[in-house]
């Protein structure tokens, strides 16, 4: 039997799997991979779906043309389906000034606010329109401003699968969920999700992802599981606080 500590502990440590840039145009040999895998050990992912891809280096894959009943089917097991932006194209410089301060280009910072609010309600309408249903989103590229997020709740979304801390979180009325490293790691503590780009992998990737999941599977958890650990205690708080002003600062430099 756990002490109470240790139980705390267990009961507060996980990894959501994120897996981004899912599209018509996409690895899909990879992703036929882990579909097997996931299904094989129970898991349940989060898939960032760009609902009108126009983004070139992606469209460079084969299509898949029954790449939305494909969506449905996932749902159907139960996997979170998030919206991954729109079209996925940067059309804007941030100048590291971007909301988490990661730099780079964007598809939604320096926008204005009605730009972004059509650009999400034009994906929304697409995955209505394809019978899917939206809680989630996360930005290509990590980037948003303010104007993103009042956009995404004029949209009704108050999930963001982004942003610094050791457990989920609320701030400005939206659910954070931390996506601190660019590769699957489990922390002895906390709940984060991963960043995994499928279409970026080799064969080599794969399998240590594999080896990854078997190892880890009990920790593996849902989206639904992760939101029931949104936390705003003072104690999370202060970290969540802490790590974001460490990391900020280390990408300052």
């Amino acid at each position: 039997m756990l002490n109470p500590l240790k139980k705390y502990i267990s009961e507060n440590t996980g990894i959501l799997i994120r897996l981004d840039d899912i599209a018509e145009n996409m690895n899909w040999t990879l992703m036929e991979k882990c579909e097997l895998l996931f299904d094989k050990y129970n898991i349940k992912p989060l898939l960032g779906v760009i609902s009108n891809n126009k983004d070139p280096s992606l469209l460079q894959y084969k299509k898949n043309n029954n790449f939305w009943e494909q969506v449905r089917n996932w749902k159907r097991k139960n996997w979170e389906i998030s919206m991954h932006g729109y079209t996925h194209v940067y059309d804007q410089e941030t100048n590291m000034k971007d909301f988490f301060n990661y730099g780079g280009r964007s598809e939604f910072y320096g926008h204005s606010y009605e730009e972004q609010f059509s650009r999400i309600k034009k994906s929304l309408l697409k995955f209505k329109e394809e019978n899917v249903e939206i809680r989630s989103f996360f930005a290509p590229n990590h980037t948003y401003d303010e104007n993103t997020f009042s956009a995404l709740k004029a949209n009704n979304i108050i999930n963001v699968i982004d942003g610094y801390g050791l457990m989920p979180f609320k701030k400005k009325n939206i659910n954070f969920f931390p996506q601190l490293f660019y590769k699957e790691i489990l922390l002895p503590f906390g709940i984060q999700s991963t960043q995994i780009h499928l279409n970026y992998w080799s064969e080599k990737d794969f399998l240590k992802f594999e080896n990854f999941v078997i190892k880890n599977s009990s920790k593996i958890i849902s989206f639904d599981q992760a939101v029931k650990k949104v936390n705003n205690k003072f104690f999370y708080k202060s970290i969540n606080w802490t790590i974001e002003k460490i990391l900020k600062l280390k990408r300052s430099f």
